[in-house]
């Protein structure tokens, strides 16, 4: 249908030219979402255009671009639109990156002032190529935006960290609301699907966190329909709860291209309800599963609610 979109996927990957095609399974109706085009997407669009700067929403392919942006909501990804890891799920082009752009931390700042976001989500590209990963631009990134819109509170989805000491130390310092680092899927399928990443270096991530701040809220997500089971995923949501994390998102794994991983299949909305059910009887705080579940959806409108039941514990 015209008035229809699965996802959006850009065949723009070299880098994956090597890898074998799978096959593209067809979309149930429950993950078809509208295509983008109202007034307000235009101004959202127009926004992100005139700062000059990338957004995960566009580079990542997330079928949920239409509703957000007509929100006049949008995910910015800093650091550029180059990522130093090739995950088998990404979207994300990989390769060398440009050199650090210094001022798009004021540019950040200024277009999440001009969107009026009460509440903003700043992720990045990996960048093992830098001495600190990309630490310093976050702080500066976060520093920016509480100058230029106090009120707003401010969550970041960032990498790893991999092998760069004193990193997190300094983003956590800086006094985001939330810190997101993803573990994105059970730890038997990481060397086929997030072979550069360790699983258990990104939970002691999360774990150190809360080490550093106790009342920083964390987050983390998984995709489901690459091969786990539901007894894997039981363990991850385990694992999360024992590094105090507090807030899970669950969602359907979407395959960019014939160069990605495959989807062994699609979750039914009944087992996304089920995984919600379990996930808040092992005490998060906040859950977000469904089929188009992604870490940066309905941000604000969690994250208020995270707060509040906080406030209540």
């Amino acid at each position: 249908m015209a008035n229809i979109i699965d996802t959006i996927a850009r065949p723009r990957h070299p880098e994956k030219a090597n890898r074998p095609e799978t096959p593209l399974l067809r979309k149930p109706d429950w993950i078809r979402v509208k295509a983008p085009g109202s007034v307000i997407y235009a101004e959202t669009q127009k926004i992100v255009r005139d700062h000059k700067l990338v957004t995960v929403c566009e580079e990542a392919g997330c079928p949920n671009i239409g509703e957000c942006w007509s929100k006049k909501h949008a995910t910015f990804m800093i650091m550029g639109d180059t990522c130093t890891r090739a995950c088998a799920f990404c979207n994300v082009k990989t390769g060398l990156p440009d050199a650090l752009d210094n001022d798009e931390p004021t540019r950040v700042g200024d277009a999440v002032a001009r969107m009026g976001l009460a509440h903003c989500v700043i992720t990045s590209v990996d960048r093992d190529d830098l001495y600190d990963g990309g630490a310093d631009h976050f702080v500066r990134t976060i520093k920016a935006i509480r100058a230029a819109t106090p009120t707003t509170t401010i969550e970041i989805l960032t990498p790893d960290f991999l092998k760069k000491d004193g990193a997190l130390e300094r983003v956590v310092d800086a006094g985001p609301d939330v810190f997101n680092h993803n573990l994105e899927t059970v730890p038997a399928l990481y060397l086929k699907i997030r072979p550069g990443a360790r699983y258990f270096h990104s939970l002691r991530l999360l774990q150190r966190v809360k080490e550093r701040d106790k009342n920083m809220f964390t987050k983390s997500g998984i995709m489901v329909g690459l091969g786990e089971t539901r007894e894997q995923v039981m363990q991850v949501m385990d694992d999360m709860r024992s590094a105090g994390i507090d807030f899970i998102t669950i969602g359907q794994y979407l395959q960019p291209s014939r160069k990605h991983a495959a989807i062994d299949r699609f979750v039914t909305p009944e087992e996304f309800k089920s995984y919600e059910t379990t996930a808040y009887a092992k005490g998060f705080l906040m859950v977000s599963s469904s089929p188009l579940t992604r870490s940066s959806h309905h941000a604000g409108e969690d994250f208020a609610r995270l707060k509040a039941a906080r406030l209540s514990h």
